[in-house]
């Protein structure tokens, strides 16, 4: 398995909880994707290395911060303000090899490389 995911949980509206993803490969962008029951997978939120460029989707912006742990080869999606509106299972995908550019980060197909998924229920 080259990406664990784990973190997910039931979380009351207004909460807040970090996602970890733990690689065992390298990459140089690392993403998180969602998926709600009867809708397509979105966006969430991607950076990439080394120069740490970070995009958010619209709807989560400034309630999520991706980080790194160099050390542990685990990025963290952390997430607060949560809302019923979150409830999804939450992917990470790693791009590896070469560089991913700007204008890929928001795109699933630039990523070669998923975790399992971890689902995150937040109840009103």
């Amino acid at each position: 398995v080259q990406l664990q995911a784990s973190g997910g949980g039931l979380v009351q509206a207004g909460g807040s909880l970090r996602l970890s993803c733990a690689a065992s490969v390298s990459f140089n962008a690392m993403a998180w994707f969602r998926q709600a029951p009867g809708k397509e997978r979105e966006f969430v939120g991607a950076r990439r290395w080394p120069d740490r460029y970070t995009v958010y989707e619209h709807s989560v912006k400034g309630r999520a911060t991706i980080s790194r742990d160099n050390a542990k080869n685990t990025v963290y999606l952390e997430m607060s303000d949560l809302k019923p509106e979150d409830t999804a299972v939450y992917y990470c995908a790693a791009k590896t090899g070469n560089r991913i550019i700007v204008s890929q980060m928001a795109i699933d197909r630039a990523y070669d490389s998923w975790g399992q998924g971890t689902q995150v229920t937040v109840s009103s």
